[in-house]
């Protein structure tokens, strides 16, 4: 009896507890000033994007790149690793060192933003093309393709070429020369999966 008391008893606080708590959230607006514990983080001496300034004479608060300078970490100095050029051709080969993590890199990369078209072996035959969803890519085993300078890939990933829009936003430069260098062996195992191990054997990267 005294259990059955004491259940009451906890059920029908509870029930208080609820309906105070659905009382106190009626969706009202509050007349008072919110509570503001961070005075610096609430009021800070800051301008919005595209927000006026008086002080500079363009009157623009957002200040442009300072003429003849480069933003940490944007030195691209290297035509051939950014542009895939040597001097005004496409270069023939790749400008970083071919290694078993940067083909498992391009692997990963390829198996992410070109599988879907191009297929896992690169025959152009993807889930992409095999349910009509696009027209069918040149495949990579092409021999025309496989005669191309290395550079020629770089640009058509930075660029995009027919109806394979630009990559150059999504892929960092270097994980488009790793997707190279994976091509490339797909290219030289005849579209199948390359193997590292075999790889190392046959030379195609340094261990």
């Amino acid at each position: 009896m005294q259990r059955r008391r004491l259940n009451q008893s906890f059920w029908a606080r509870l029930g208080l507890v609820l309906v105070l708590a659905v009382g106190a959230c009626r969706g009202q607006r509050s007349e008072s000033s919110p509570v503001h514990v961070q005075q610096n983080m609430d009021f800070q001496k800051r301008h919005d994007a595209q927000e006026e300034d008086g002080f500079f004479k363009d009157g623009r608060a957002m200040r442009p790149q300072v003429p003849h300078t480069i933003a940490r970490g944007q030195l691209r100095e290297s035509r051939s690793f950014y542009k895939g050029l040597r001097g005004r051709k496409k270069t023939k080969r790749i400008p970083v060192r071919v290694t078993s993590e940067l083909l498992e890199r391009g692997r990963e990369r390829f198996e992410t933003f070109c599988v879907p078209c191009h297929g896992h072996s690169g025959n152009g035959k993807g889930i992409m093309v095999t349910r009509r969803i696009t027209t069918p890519p040149v495949s990579y085993l092409e021999p025309r393709l496989q005669h191309e300078p290395i550079g020629h890939y770089f640009q058509v990933i930075t660029k995009g070429m027919r109806k394979m829009p630009s990559f150059g936003s999504q892929i960092l430069a270097g994980d488009r020369w790793a997707i190279i260098a994976y091509v490339r062996a797909l290219q030289i195992a005849g579209g199948a999966r390359v193997p590292l191990a075999e790889a190392r054997e046959k030379g195609w990267v340094k261990p």
